[in-house]
């Protein structure tokens, strides 16, 4: 009778164990685990490839898909995400790399480097055959955007480098945004320009014999300066990541999954940048493969991002806010 009762006793200790894990299928309490609740992150990003990369993130966003709650603002110039950075009422956002460091100085500290989600996406065009090196672009008038980014003084160094004064030897006529300078290439009996991708694209379909003539990315390889011509990065308020850094990290493997995802689907992934009114599938399917979205992060970004603001500092130090940003500029997870 003891044995009986003692096997009895330890069955219902069993099912009593099991219970207790699994929760009680009539009127118990479940103990499953409770999900963890999402972040409220604000994020802009500039109308080209920095935030053509994002798409993703903003579609599974608007399915409710998203490790986060996201808002998105996408701007037509710098300038719209600059207060708003540093007043607080953005929380990531996707800008010029030099601007990030230039930002970093100035706050001291109150911004921090994510990844580089773009490189060299800045083409020199003309209409017409005039152009085939650096060289002839002596004693011409470029139509251009990005004065006082990276295009500027990208254009200013790859000048520099061969022998070209940017401020004598060259006519600089700076435009606001690309919408602009390719309505001047529209209507000019020749012109010579730079943009970045999709403009080029977008250019390209509207301006008659509108060709490129010079990449860039190329001459900025070319110069064997042993850093990347770095167009985009994203960053964060520093405060709001110490404050959420694993809601970063979650936003962080979106994005990485997103720029892989718009690169290798560029036909889903212009329908996409359409969606979030970017340019037209159409333009933006040309674009992509020429517009270098990229993803890095980690010792590898941060390796690449100092070299490339060490050749902008050698070359002209305002570039990047006077100084190199220091070790805690650059967020390694």
């Amino acid at each position: 009778m003891k044995k009986i009762l003692a096997i009895t006793l330890t069955l219902l200790l069993i099912v009593a164990a099991f219970a207790g894990c699994n929760g009680l299928k009539n009127g118990g309490e479940s103990s499953a685990p409770t999900p963890v609740a999402k972040a409220d992150i604000n994020i802009a990003g500039l109308k080209g490839p920095t935030t053509m990369g994002l798409v993703k993130v903003y579609d599974d966003n608007e399915k409710g898909a998203a490790a986060n709650n996201y808002t998105f603002t996408i701007a037509g110039s710098a300038d719209e995400i600059t207060p708003k950075l540093t007043k607080g009422e953005l929380d990531i956002a996707a800008i010029p790399a030099n601007l990030a460091s230039v930002l970093y100085n100035k706050t001291e500290g109150k911004i921090k480097v994510l990844g580089i989600n773009t490189l060299g996406v800045v083409y020199i065009v003309e209409k017409g055959e005039a152009i085939k090196n650096l060289a002839d672009l002596k004693g011409k008038t470029i139509y251009a955007t990005g004065k006082g980014s990276t295009p500027e003084y990208a254009l200013r160094y790859i000048l520099k480098e061969n022998g070209i004064d940017p401020d004598k030897d060259v006519n600089l006529e700076w435009k606001s945004e690309p919408t602009e300078v390719v309505a001047l290439l529209k209507n000019a009996e020749d012109g010579v320009a730079m943009l970045p991708q999709p403009y080029v694209t977008v250019a390209q379909g509207s301006v008659e014999g509108l060709r490129i003539a010079i990449n860039l990315n190329d001459e900025w390889n070319s110069l064997g300066n042993d850093s990347m011509f770095i167009t985009g990065v994203v960053v964060a308020r520093t405060e709001f990541l110490d404050n959420n850094k694993a809601a970063v990290n979650e936003f962080l493997k979106e994005y990485k999954a997103s720029t892989a995802y718009v690169n290798e689907n560029v036909e889903t992934a212009a329908t996409l940048i359409e969606k979030v009114g970017i340019v037209k599938a159409p333009v933006a399917q040309k674009a992509i493969p020429f517009c270098n979205i990229t993803y890095i992060d980690g010792a590898k970004m941060k390796t690449a991002l100092k070299g490339y603001l060490q050749t902008l500092f050698d070359n002209n130090p305002a570039s990047v806010g006077g100084k190199l940003p220091d070790d805690n500029f650059y967020y390694e997870k």
